[in-house]
């Protein structure tokens, strides 16, 4: 384990792994909420037999296509930096994290690899049920992708089904069905595939508000605004549902960032929930204090666990400790840390000099269940010395959840909007209505990158939670070459990300095809 690196290659690490997820998850929502929704327009199509559909299908599984290889792009750099920038997270996690992933690449990319081909080219060469099987398969097959990502990523942030092997200095896995079906795995994927469906429906009703600014393709921007606003509906109501679960695991598994996300300084029972509010410079002493704010009485409370009464620890609580509710001081898990680093040290001297008796004796001090509970459990706060690198960015990390909350609030009622007046006819001539679509495709995405920030942000200054922080889980290479290669993935990224746009946009521009 390294403990003493240049700070600078731990930032642009940082940077770097921040770069790729950020512009992974610009094409990700999309195929996931896009996929279905195709899926759904090609049923009404073999239903009814309606030709309009299969016209309105093969437009939108066109931009679908251009988005889905993009993203596989990023997808497979994002993986490879485990490996380059964080050797050391994958050397201490590698028999853990390895599973979901490998499982991702063996199962559900060969899925969606074997059925997309039959998808985009099958049209004419199989029958009609054949096809659309093929399409949800796909659909199916890039949501299972996310599913096991997405359990790597949950495990992260709530480590269960493990044990740690000092012999090895790596955490090996001890229930499968642990690490894949805690608590904090199954809210995290519904939570963030509902996400992807909101965006994928509101890309298409707000691409079909430009046909209908445009007056073109009446026919086909109505059936595409009605499939999409009833679907984004639907899974607008799910994401609220998702959401709260999501918040109430991270209450418990991860107070830090629960706090981070209200701005919550001093805990209390019965406490408020700040609906809005402005906080204050936020310096080197991590102060955290409002202009002002607006609260809802007793909210995060209910928030956390149901309970209106119930006590939510702030932040200075999680530092300071609070005796009456059982928190210890966050220096207290330092030392204690410090004591499980020391004893590993002394294990590994141990296997160096080949000191057998030494060796056995820590070897059963790690197995020891009382040393494992009061020690071993704080193994990575012994990295630290400052209680306040302990604390996230709080700014960040508020403005974020909050700016996704009152988006997410207001799909909602966009979905509704827009079902109601596609039912009803009275959709064609609402101008303002067009707009609103068309604004609605870049706040949704910003929308779905707050959300990850609230999660990556909130967790710092762990990769995983209480048990490495992230400046001792990075490879030891030179800030040079980690600096090179962000700026080289950046030029990347952002030039294929001109290229979708391009592509994307010379497509809506033509529009559907006519034809079989």
């Amino acid at each position: 384990m390294i403990e003493n690196l240049d700070p600078s290659l731990v930032d642009w690490s940082r940077y770097q792994f921040a770069l790729t997820a950020i512009y992974h998850w610009i094409f990700v929502p999309l195929t996931l909420g896009l996929a279905f929704i195709i899926a759904i327009m090609e049923t009404i199509y073999v239903k009814t037999g309606d030709p309009e559909w299969k016209r309105i299908t093969k437009f939108w599984m066109t931009l679908f296509g251009v988005n889905f290889a993009i993203g596989v792009a990023t997808g497979i750099i994002l993986e490879f930096e485990f490996g380059t920038n964080w050797s050391n997270y994958s050397w201490f996690v590698g028999d853990i994290f390895g599973a979901p992933l490998a499982i991702e690449g063996i199962m559900a990319f060969f899925m969606e690899s074997t059925f997309i081909a039959i998808m985009f080219f099958g049209w004419n060469k199989v029958s009609k049920k054949f096809h659309l099987a093929a399409s949800w398969l796909t659909a199916i097959g890039a949501n299972l992708s996310a599913l096991w990502i997405l359990v790597a990523n949950a495990w992260m942030q709530n480590p269960v089904g493990t044990t740690f092997n000092p012999v090895t200095a790596r955490n090996e896995m001890t229930s499968f069905w642990d690490v894949a079906l805690s608590s904090t795995a199954i809210n995290k994927f519904l939570h963030t595939i509902t996400q992807g469906y909101i965006l994928g429906a509101v890309f298409v009703i707000g691409v079909s508000c430009w046909f209908l600014l445009k007056k073109r393709e009446v026919l086909f921007a109505k059936r595409s605004i009605i499939v999409a606003a009833a679907f984004g509906l639907i899974f607008s109501l799910v994401v609220i549902g998702t959401g709260d679960s999501s918040a109430k695991d991270v209450a418990k598994y991860q107070p830090m960032k629960f706090a981070a996300m209200e701005g919550l300084k001093k805990g209390s029972e019965g406490q408020s929930i700040v609906a809005f509010g402005i906080l204050k410079e936020f310096g080197e002493e991590k102060n955290v204090d409002f202009h002002f704010k607006l609260e809802i009485p007793k909210m995060l409370s209910f928030l956390s666990d149901y309970d209106f009464n119930s006590f939510v620890p702030g932040i200075d609580d999680i530092i300071e400790g609070n005796e009456e509710h059982g928190l210890m001081p966050a220096q207290e898990k330092i030392e204690r840390g410090k004591v499980a680093i020391d004893a590993l040290r002394a294990l590994n001297t141990a296997k160096q000099n080949n000191d057998t008796e030494k060796l056995n004796e820590l070897i059963a001090m790690f197995q020891d269940k009382d040393f494992k509970e009061n020690y071993f459990k704080y193994f990575g706060y012994g990295y630290f010395t400052n209680t306040k690198d302990l604390i996230p960015n709080v700014p960040l990390v508020f403005y974020s959840f909050h700016i996704m909350v009152i988006l997410g609030s207001f799909f909602v009622i966009m979905f509704a909007l827009f079902l109601y007046m596609g039912i009803k006819n009275k959709i064609k001539n609402q101008r303002w209505l067009f707009y609103v679509g068309i604004i609605s495709i870049p706040l949704v995405y910003v929308a779905s990158q707050t959300g990850w920030i609230v999660a990556e942000v909130g967790r710092q200054p762990w990769v995983i939670q209480n048990l490495m922080p992230v400046k001792v889980a990075v490879s030891q290479v030179s800030t040079t070459t980690v600096q090179t290669t962000f700026w080289l993935f950046a030029t990347i990224f952002t030039g294929l990300l001109i290229a979708e746009l391009r592509i994307m946009f010379k497509q809506i521009k033509i529009g559907p095809k006519e034809g079989k």
